[in-house]
């Protein structure tokens, strides 16, 4: 079975999330998504910590055994922001059925391509969270929206509408940058003017979302956050781990309300 491609015919009257200046900033790097020496090097780095970490998570909420070969069997999974694939991929390996979305249709047909020698059945579609809200394709037993609040138009309508997708007794993910003078020197200035990790101009500071903020609008929308975490870097081991410190980067894990569902 073959990873597919829906495009997004969805109307996108009202309300968006979509920021076009991130899209093409995006869709201007597509190629290069799975290139591990690449403008996504970062991302090749930390995949392994957040992999691990929603694995995690969604077998102690659904009581899984993480060393089963394909833990994640049987759940429905939707993976917002999916860019290449980089998460969609992994999680269709552990056994979920893959939903995964991207406003980028760049984004997807590279992620479509590198799928589909690989025999995978992921579900892509090039459509915004909304709209596939919209379209009434939920609920999803986990919602997974890695790196992406930080680059959407609408934080509140995001989280609401990510919130909204998670089924009854689901899981939510959520992964991003702190609002800190500590992240502006190290995600922003350190990242793309030093080390020159990212792309100049890949983030935009006055974007990133406070662990706070991300917990009112997410109480607000029926979650109850379950989990938080940082996600710090070891310059002399070169390394990403779980840790303690949420200064940079952080994520965390919400379920749905009884209430709400």
């Amino acid at each position: 079975m073959n990873a597919r491609f829906k495009p997004n015919n969805s109307s996108k009257v009202g309300e968006t999330t979509i920021d076009s200046a991130e899209i093409d900033k995006f869709s201007a790097m597509a190629a290069e998504w799975w290139d591990p020496f690449g403008k996504f090097k970062p991302l090749h780095k930390f995949n392994p910590v957040r992999l691990a970490y929603i694995r995690d998570a969604a077998c102690a909420h659904f009581g899984l055994d993480g060393h089963d070969n394909k833990p994640l069997s049987g759940l429905r999974l939707l993976d917002i922001g999916c860019g290449g694939g980089l998460i969609a991929e992994p999680m269709a390996r552990l056994g979920a059925s893959v939903t995964a979305i991207d406003a980028s249709e760049a984004n997807i047909k590279t992620a479509l391509a590198h799928a589909e020698p690989s025999d995978l059945e992921i579900d892509y579609r090039c459509t915004s969270a909304e709209d596939l809200l919209a379209a009434d394709e939920g609920p999803f037993d986990i919602v997974l929206n890695m790196e992406v609040v930080e680059h959407v138009a609408d934080v509140e309508l995001f989280l609401r509408t990510t919130a909204e997708l998670v089924g009854p007794d689901g899981l939510l993910v959520m992964a991003t940058i702190n609002r800190t003078l500590k992240a502006l020197a190290l995600a922003k200035i350190g990242a793309e003017y030093v080390l020159r990790w990212l792309p100049a101009g890949t983030h935009d500071p006055r974007k990133f979302v406070k662990p706070a903020e991300a917990t009112a609008a997410l109480s607000r929308a029926g979650m109850t956050i379950t989990e938080d975490a940082g996600v710090s870097y070891n310059p002399l081991m070169d390394r990403w781990s779980i840790s303690t410190d949420t200064d940079v980067n952080y994520m965390l894990t919400a379920v749905k309300d009884a209430h709400t569902a």
